[in-house]
């Protein structure tokens, strides 16, 4: 989106339109866009309502109920924050006694707006023209935000604030930048700014390698509903403890898990297999993991993990298993024929077959439905029929 058709939007004409529109059905949208010209509404306004409407629709997931009166781009609404996990950050600077923060990436405001929410002074800066527009329409219901238009990097040193946020873009046209110095800003350009501003927080990839991190930082990896959807780095005052931390969240509840980075031992399948949370895995927290449940890795490199017994965890999914035939379709087919399975959940870590090609050799048939987990014990690469346990 380009400047001029973020003031298109932000006319009263434009706004009304957006908010009028009914919810979005990509297959009507078409037909209502020729209708809306037909009343001689300009067609760039048509054009760029209609794509609001389309990206509110895509956006509820991450920012719930503020997005029917928020304005979005694609790369910002990628980008952002979901709503749940900016409010946690907000808290973080809350009760770290921060009151003035600015962030130095603000996107279309989703951060800001949770720092705004509690009460906190908020710069919000955007370098790109009409993302900054965008954002300062999100953040016109609080009166302690502002935002300002510019390349922050250039701004820090004169900024008079207790903390600063920074989400670097990790997106091209071509995908993502997973080397830490692609970030734009270059995360190290950002760690650097420690120096004026103590407490920092960087919202990372979840990807990021184990050895760009700060040895001074606390590292939070964070999965919502099973799905890993960010890491953050917190620096200072913002910083519970230097170390790996995992946030897993699932509906209103969230656990914490820390502890230590140490791989665990690996060992012989038992009759539980668990598989950790992915943002216990990307924290390096397997092993914690593992000792908590008394168990131990069924190999070395792979995040799977016997158990003794059924221990109830939120940080990994358990099975209780029931047979192990080698990796080979026919001898899985045989096996879940002889146990009248229909239908089958498939996972796997360590080999190179793929759901998508095993499924169809599996000529299922039958009423019982069963895990199969495919991976490999040292030179052996076996398929687990497994129940699922209760979460």
């Amino acid at each position: 989106m380009d400047a001029a058709t973020a003031r298109l939007l932000l006319t009263p004409d434009g706004l009304a339109l957006v908010d009028a529109l009914p919810p979005y059905d990509a297959k009507r949208s078409l037909a209502m866009g020729e209708s809306i010209r037909t009343q001689g509404v300009d067609p760039a306004l048509v054009a760029a309502a209609l794509t609001q409407s389309r990206l509110r629709a895509d956006a509820v997931g991450k920012l719930g109920d503020f997005t029917s009166g928020m304005l979005l781009t694609q790369d910002g609404l990628e980008q952002a924050t979901r709503l749940t996990v900016a409010a946690r950050h907000a808290a973080r600077y809350r009760d770290a006694g921060v009151e003035s923060v600015a962030d130095l990436t603000a996107g279309i405001g989703a951060d800001a707006m949770a720092f705004a929410a509690l009460g906190l002074d908020v710069t919000a800066i955007e370098r790109d023209e009409a993302t900054a527009l965008l954002a300062d329409h999100n953040l016109r219901h609080w009166d302690t935000a502002r935002v300002v238009h510019a390349d922050s990097m250039s701004l820090t040193e004169s900024l008079d604030v207790d903390a600063l946020f920074a989400d670097p873009a990790r997106r091209t046209a071509r995908g993502r930048r997973h080397d830490p110095q692609d970030y734009a800003p270059a995360l190290d350009d950002v760690l650097a700014l420690r120096a004026s501003h103590p407490a920092l927080g960087v919202k990372v990839g979840p990807a990021i390698p184990h050895e760009a991190i700060p040895a001074d930082a606390e590292a939070e990896w964070v999965s919502v509903d099973g799905s890993v959807i960010e890491a953050a780095l917190w620096h200072g005052p913002l910083a519970t403890a230097a170390g790996h931390a995992a946030l897993v969240v699932h509906g209103d509840q969230a656990h914490r898990l820390t502890g230590s980075t140490d791989r665990a031992d690996a060992g012989e399948l038992t009759d539980y297999l668990y598989e950790p949370d992915g943002a216990v895995i990307r924290a390096g927290l397997v092993g914690e993991v593992a000792a908590r449940l008394g168990g131990h890795l069924v190999d070395p490199m792979i995040a799977y993990i016997a158990a003794p017994a059924p221990v109830a965890t939120p940080f990994a999914r358990g099975y209780r298993v029931l047979e192990t035939v080698p990796l080979k379709p026919k001898a899985i087919a045989q096996a879940l024929r002889t146990r009248n399975v229909g239908a089958v959940d498939i996972k796997k870590r360590g080999v190179d077959i793929t759901p998508e090609q095993l499924r169809p050799q599996l000529k299922l048939k039958g009423d019982e439905r069963l895990t199969v987990i495919l991976t490999r014990m040292g030179n052996r690469r076996l398929a687990i029929l497994a129940e699922s346990l209760a979460p």
